[in-house]
């Protein structure tokens, strides 16, 4: 009984984390059609359907670009800091960014981003470390979760000799963004500046 509650659990939450962006879209741009065709635009006849899909695009670019320049990295990282000291709310907020790749580093439950030498086929596979410290027989190994492309949210995670691994020169959400573009950002992300 405990291993089909685990594993009701398990596939519970893996779907609400796939459902979460596509949900988040559908709703944005329903509230923004019904937010449109309820306005002053329709009654002047300058209303057509797709409108609020329209408005939504434009709204995320717009804070897209705002978000992209200086002032607003500033105001983001303000924020963030300020969202994290929350007492309820930090603790929401960090295990969200680090669930969606954007939390990195020595405290954050993604540490970095290494290839790992396939066993299955002649390649390698795009692994992230989550623990490189360990006080057990472990201690030449590292913990890596290989995530599955396109869904990087599911995945598998091995124990491997740190020699069996190499180094990526990429941040873990550039990582995960490449997964879910099933490689084809990996141009644009080997360009991005470091």
């Amino acid at each position: 009984m405990n291993f089909l509650h685990r594993h009701f659990s398990q596939c519970f939450v893996a779907g609400i984390v796939a459902l979460l962006p596509i949900v988040g879209i559908a709703i944005t741009v329903v509230y923004f059609e019904g937010l449109v065709s309820d306005s002053w635009l329709d009654d002047q006849g300058f209303y057509f359907f797709g409108m609020g899909l329209l408005i939504s695009v434009a709204v995320t670019y717009l804070i897209g670009l705002f978000f992209s320049n200086v002032i607003g990295k500033w105001i983001w990282s303000t924020a963030d800091r300020v969202i994290d000291r929350l007492p309820v709310m930090g603790n929401l907020y960090q295990t969200l960014k680090q669930i969606l790749g954007y939390g990195e580093g020595e405290n954050a439950m993604f540490k970095r981003v290494v290839y790992v030498k396939s066993t299955e086929f002649d390649g390698e596979e795009l692994g992230i470390v989550t623990n490189e410290h360990f006080a057990s027989e472990l201690k030449d190994c590292l913990a890596v979760f290989l995530p599955f492309s396109p869904s990087p949210m599911n995945g598998r995670l091995i124990f491997i000799d740190k020699g069996k691994t190499r180094p990526a020169d990429m941040s873990v959400n550039d990582a995960l963004k490449s997964l879910v573009s099933l490689g084809t950002m990996l141009d644009e992300i080997a360009a991005k500046p470091k």
